[in-house]
């Protein structure tokens, strides 16, 4: 659905902002909190150094937080308006919810912070 070459197509598939071949993270998708955001050090096909600077992941904090309100407005409109849920229940489904997709925001901050900063370019292979 996404070519190779988007944006989307390195988010979706947590590939390299640059070549979009090499993985951005060292394990597919965890819940073991010691892997969740384990990224490599550089690419394994252009080489990009991924800690562009010290703490550059730091603005993912950022993106993190953004998500995580945009998913909680959400969470509360579809449990008061679909479910008419109270408000203490509506609150408690929000919090379940951060709970358990915590290691996708996580892991879906560090790779659009990353390709905020970096675009694709296409390379010539004969």
């Amino acid at each position: 659905m996404f070519k190779k070459g988007t944006k989307i197509y390195s988010v979706l598939n947590g590939k390299c902002p640059r070549c979009q071949e090499g993985n951005f993270f060292k394990y597919k998708f965890t819940f073991n909190p010691s892997k969740i955001t384990q990224l490599h050090s550089n690419c394994s096909n252009c080489n990009l150094k991924y800690m562009m600077e010290p703490s550059f992941f730091y603005g993912a904090m950022y993106v993190n937080y953004g998500i995580t309100v945009g998913l909680s407005i959400v969470i509360f409109l579809i449990s008061k308006l679909l479910f008419n849920l109270t408000l203490l229940q509506s609150f408690m489904a929000i919090i379940v919810a951060l709970i358990v997709l915590a290691p996708v925001n996580l892991r879906l901050s560090r790779i659009l912070w990353i390709n905020m900063f970096v675009s694709f370019k296409k390379t010539n292979t004969f």
